[in-house]
Parts: C-alpha cells; structure tokens; sequence
C-alpha cells in the first residue's frame, strides 16, 4: 500500500534527510587513503547518536545471514551496495559508495554518495558523474502525473546512452515511518508506464550503475552485492517528495559538497 505524506510529515522526513546528509558530510571530512571503511561508521553513528537520532541501518534483518551490523553501508569499487565497514583501509584511487538512513521524531531518512578516494581514474570518475546526473534527470520526471516508469526511463536512457549497465535486482523504494515502503523504484522502465505518480508520495531514488555488465551476486556474508565481472559500480540517491510541476528533494549533497569543494563530483 501506498501511502501519501502530509505536508507536516513530509517536514519530518525533511529532518530525518537533512541529518543523513550532515552525517555524509561528516563522514567525507575523513575519507582518504588509509582510512579504514569501520572509521567511516564510527563517526556516522556517533553523529547521529548526537542529533537525537538512530542509525535506521544497524540491526536491519535480512533473509539471507545476519543482522546488518553497522550503521552504514560502505561499498567499495566493485562492490554495488550493502557493503560492511571493515578494517581494510582505503587506497588511492577507490571509489566507496556511502548509504546511510536515519530514524527521528518517527520518520527516516536514506540518502547515498559515492566519493572518490585520493586520484581516481577518468574513466571511472565519469562513472560517478554520469550516475549522479542519472540521478537527477530521475527527479526531474517524479512529479503529480507522471508515471513511475518515467522515472525509470529517464535514468535508463542517460546510463545505458554511455554503455554502462542498469542494476535490476535493486531499487528504490517508497519511505517514511518505515525505511522500505511501497512502490519500489526500479532505475530502467518505460516511459508512460507504471503507477501513476501522485501529490505527497515520498520516495527514494537511487540509480545504481556499473562500468560494466549488469550482472551482480551476494557476497558469502549475505549482504555485500559485487558486479560479476569486478567493475566499479556507482550509487547515488535522493529521498524525494512528488510534487505538482516539481519533486521536493528531502535529503540533500549541499553539506558533502561544501566539505569537498572542487573535489565534489
């Protein structure tokens, strides 16, 4: 079921989205080579915890092993999303996707940015950059009216235009009260095809894109997802508003960027 915010609760999902965006920008104060992705959570929990929040992450379930055991999620180069903070420090040339969700005042927040790590390669910078720009041409068309494979469509057709590969196994999602919500969200589609999008849903897009094919597996440890063929991957996501004429972007990269400066993708 499908269920429409009001404007005071999309206010606090504006909250919850505007923190994952702070604890982004802290985490980028301290990525580098030699840092460890288990630094990286440290200091997101510890920032949240401190906003009055909880790490929507930590502990989520999952059918295929354990619990999730950290409050973000660090995926680094060929690793697509979901993967574990662990103690093996980052190197130049690295790319790590952040994910991050928060719980406040009853609603959560789920954003993601994929940051360089010292001299990343050309190649693989306009990865990222094509993914972002994926990104947003997928707001672009959540607006009052359209349909849910516009969405799709629009970040399909800019992705697939540069040869890289569309993720199908994952997608968004709707959010509020509950991290995972109805509809899901898929990054491929047809446009004019799909639910029809309407005033106050709240959902979260999140292009996730590889350098390569499209084809990915889980990891032994239930959670990480890796491209088959070892290429990077990109993920960026926005939670969103639909809005009449324009989305209404609830989490923001404003606070990253200001930290990266002309480093910001």
């Amino acid at each position: 079921m499908i269920f429409l915010k009001t404007e005071d609760e999309i206010e606090l999902l504006r909250q919850s989205n505007l923190l994952v965006g702070k604890t982004l920008a802290e985490v980028a104060k301290i990525i580098k080579p030699g840092v460890t992705t288990k630094e990286l959570d440290k200091v997101a929990e510890e920032f949240i915890r401190d906003n009055g929040a909880t790490p929507t992450f930590k502990g989520f379930l999952n059918q295929f092993g354990q619990p999730f055991p950290a409050s973000i999620c660090t995926s680094v180069n060929d690793q697509v999303v979901h993967g574990i903070p662990n103690d093996t420090p980052l190197r130049d040339g690295d790319i790590v996707s952040v994910d991050c969700g928060t719980y406040k005042n009853g609603f959560c927040g789920d954003s993601c940015y994929t940051f360089p790590v010292g001299d990343v390669s050309p190649e693989v910078m306009q990865l990222l950059k094509t993914t972002k720009e994926a990104l947003y041409l997928g707001i672009e068309k959540a607006i009052h009216g359209n349909r849910l494979g516009d969405i799709g469509a629009a970040v399909q057709e800019h992705c697939e235009a540069k040869s890289y590969g569309i993720v199908r196994e994952l997608v968004g999602h709707g959010i509020g009260k509950d991290m995972h919500e109805d509809p899901m969200v898929p990054n491929y589609g047809r446009r004019g095809n799909g639910i029809l999008l309407k005033n106050g849903m709240c959902i979260a897009i999140e292009p996730m894109i590889t350098m390569g094919a499209r084809q990915i597996f889980i990891e032994n440890d239930g959670w990480t997802i890796r491209t088959k063929d070892g290429k990077p991957a990109a993920h960026y996501e926005h939670t969103i508003a639909i809005g009449i004429g324009k989305a209404d972007i609830l989490s923001s990269f404003e606070f990253v960027e200001q930290v990266l400066g002309d480093k910001a993708i």
